[in-house]
């Protein structure tokens, strides 16, 4: 069963169309990564999914049910959680209140006067459980503000799997990291997919990581899906490998 997909989906700026007659699906619980080069569209399809943008034509689906006009808001209330390529936290808070605020939204949990949020137990112990998951338990009562920009993509992450959400939109989370940040991110990727309980979305450049992760692989190119298929036949697609890959994966090297 598809959780969520497009169809016929396009958008235009003036005249050009950056994507262009998209149709594709995502299977529940399914990692699916997009790839492609530089203004391809990848992440103009990602404001696209998340309601950012309004399509020029076309429609797109979560649970087979039509979200084309729902607010990015609304589109979140339903599940659909967005990363961007910049990091999005709360600075001057500290990583546990920043995930703290994210559960209690989800709780519908507002401030109350003369009461201390000690005293919701539940919210604090889920909140230190998903630190736990993203690797940054030590970083608790770190001012966000503080932290590396690896650890600030992970108190993200953090943030959007505290809003319960079912499918995660990563748009390009090792971007602007440093080499010794990367395996960290990518092992909370892992841990995510791992529970088998979410949907996952990535946009990505480092083919090793996406390899390694995907359950299937889009392609596009000039706005247009060119490929849809598994990691593998991916990588032997003689159309993929000229517009994109350029012949730098090496099957036999994988």
């Amino acid at each position: 069963m598809s959780i969520l997909e497009t169809k016929n989906l396009s958008i235009t700026f003036g005249g050009h169309t950056a994507v262009d007659n998209v149709t594709f699906s995502v299977p529940d619980k399914e990692f699916k990564s997009i790839i492609g080069p530089n203004g391809a569209g990848k992440t103009t399809l990602f404001n696209l999914l998340s309601g950012q943008l309004k399509p020029s034509s076309g429609d797109v689906y979560l649970k087979g049910k039509k979200i084309t006009r729902l607010s990015p808001t609304k589109r979140a209330r339903l599940g659909i959680g967005r990363s961007f390529q910049m990091t999005n936290v709360f600075p001057n808070l500290t990583v546990l209140e920043n995930v703290r605020l994210a559960v209690q939204s989800k709780q519908g949990i507002r401030y109350v006067m003369h009461r201390n949020i000690n005293a919701f137990s539940d919210v604090l112990s889920e909140s230190h459980e998903l630190l736990k998951l993203v690797m940054l338990s030590n970083k608790a009562d770190s001012l966000a503000v503080n932290l590396a920009h690896g650890e600030k993509r992970k108190l993200e992450i953090a943030m959007l799997l505290a809003l319960d959400t079912e499918i995660l939109l990563l748009d390009e989370p090792t971007a602007g990291m440093s080499l010794e940040e990367v395996p960290q991110i990518l092992e909370v990727i892992h841990a995510i997919k791992s529970q088998g309980t979410k949907t996952i979305v990535l946009i990505e450049h480092k083919m090793d990581m996406i390899m390694d992760l995907s359950d299937s692989i889009m392609v596009l190119f000039n706005g247009r899906l060119l490929a849809d298929d598994h990691p593998k036949e991916i990588m032997k697609n003689e159309q993929v490998q000229s517009a994109y890959l350029g012949g730098l994966y090496d099957e036999h090297t994988a």
